[in-house]
């Protein structure tokens, strides 16, 4: 299967909405104006393609030199555990470079993925969650 990976393309929001809702990612998909919006204010989108279909999507806010949130990472269910996940996240971190840090907070359900892609646990954070 050839998946072809893009760093020039962001995605239309009812794309954006089908890999979230088909890859478990829990996202305010039903409201599709905070959706453009979340990638309208981002400044890093790694896509992956399967023909002219959207199957994964990375979406990231960084300065290019220090750090680097990964706020999404999302693949089709149909398209897991091929690969897909982590070649958006190599890809995020080559264009980042090698000086700037990776963050992310992981979805309970996928906190065992990360470490197998080369994350790193820390018991060093603090949030202050959002209020909707």
């Amino acid at each position: 299967m050839d998946i072809i990976y893009k760093t020039d393309h962001r995605p239309d929001v009812d794309e954006i909405i089908e890999v979230y809702n088909s890859s478990g990612i829990n996202r305010p998909i039903t409201d599709k104006g905070r959706i453009a919006e979340m990638y309208a204010h981002s400044n890093l989108i790694v896509t992956a393609w399967h023909a002219n279909m959207l199957v994964g999507v990375s979406r990231a806010l960084t300065d290019y030199c220090y750090c680097c949130y990964l706020s999404d990472l999302a693949v089709r269910s149909n398209y897991q555990k091929r690969g897909i996940g982590q070649k958006l996240v190599n890809l995020t971190r080559e264009i980042v470079g090698d000086s700037t840090t990776l963050i992310l907070l992981a979805a309970p359900a996928a906190i065992s993925y990360y470490p197998k892609i080369g994350f790193t646990k820390i018991e060093n954070g603090f949030i202050i969650k959002r209020k909707k």
